[in-house]
């Protein structure tokens, strides 16, 4: 938050006391939740840490760095599997490597969520590179076999059919590909969907948000590789829906797989805290210069 923020506009805005404003305003945004955030246990790795953002340079799957049960929301969307090139992940594993793969980060991820936590899991619906495989389903089952409970899924139509080029047997019943332009985010929880009781907490999403966000099917453009300067990026729309939907002003945000940095920008810009980790010195930089980026527009340094 920056200092020039008027703490009456935004508890009117917020519906909340000056106080509390206030309190968010000098960064305190346990002062909305009435709970601590996710508390770090170990200080190594750290990346950036400032302005309630915090981004580890670590491998996610066997980072100690944050406390069991301390995570309010998971947003991310993990390595695809589809031979993009990152700068260190192999993303051509076998298909029984990569669903290993996600067993682990899926684990992890469930230590660290609060009993009442979300995860919010962007991955593709399907794919045909490689062999056809039912990636949405398969991950899914994983995730429940690890313990998280299924709540819903939507569908992201990103309207890329125009990039299309693989089509199999070309107008022939032989062996034709049917390819859906579509991914998905599937919405998961912990122990029990509904929240339990937070003194003061606070919902900043707006009646035509909430109408438009609680339809499963969402349509935006995705992100640009050029613009961004990463192989996956997705568009920033992606994590301020998931995060504004589910989950409180001041609450914990985590991305186990940073990337460029979107889920924690609009955990900052949404007044959550935001955790994130990313392997690749890399994408810390990038992360850091579009977090840089964004806090001197705000004027913050």
């Amino acid at each position: 938050m920056t200092a020039h923020v008027d703490s009456k506009q935004l508890a009117a805005a917020l519906q909340i006391s000056e106080a509390a404003a206030q309190q968010l305003i000098n960064g305190d945004l346990t002062a909305l939740t009435g709970q601590s955030s996710a508390i770090p246990v170990a200080q190594g790795n750290i990346f950036l840490q400032k302005h309630n953002v915090t981004l580890y340079h670590a491998d996610f799957l066997t980072s100690q760095a944050l406390a069991d049960e301390s995570v309010d929301l998971i947003v991310t969307s993990p390595p695809y599997n589809v031979g993009i090139e990152y700068s260190t992940h192999d993303d051509a594993h076998t298909y029984e490597a990569y669903l290993t793969f996600s067993e682990r980060w899926l684990r992890q991820a469930y230590r660290l969520s609060r009993p009442d936590g979300r995860l919010c899991m962007n991955i593709p619906l399907d794919k045909n590179k490689g062999g056809q495989q039912s990636v949405c389903a398969d991950v899914t089952s994983i995730a429940k076999k690890v313990g998280w409970k299924y709540h819903a899924t939507i569908i992201w139509n990103e309207g890329n059919i125009s990039r299309r080029t693989a089509w199999g047997s070309w107008m022939s019943a032989s062996a034709p590909f049917v390819i859906a332009p579509v991914e998905v985010i599937v919405v998961m929880y912990k122990e029990r969907w509904k929240k339990a009781r937070r003194p003061k907490a606070v919902s900043d999403i707006t009646r035509q948000e909430f109408m438009e966000w609680t339809n499963g099917v969402w349509a935006f453009s995705g992100e640009s590789k050029r613009r961004v300067g990463h192989p996956a990026p997705f568009p920033r729309e992606l994590p301020r829906r998931c995060i504004k939907l589910f989950s409180f002003v001041g609450e914990t945000v985590l991305d186990p797989f940073v990337g460029s940095g979107t889920t924690l920008l609009e955990a900052y810009e949404n007044n959550r805290v935001g955790i994130g980790f990313e392997i690749a010195l890399e994408y810390c930089q990038l992360a850091r210069k579009r977090l840089e980026a964004l806090w001197r527009q705000r004027k913050l340094i």
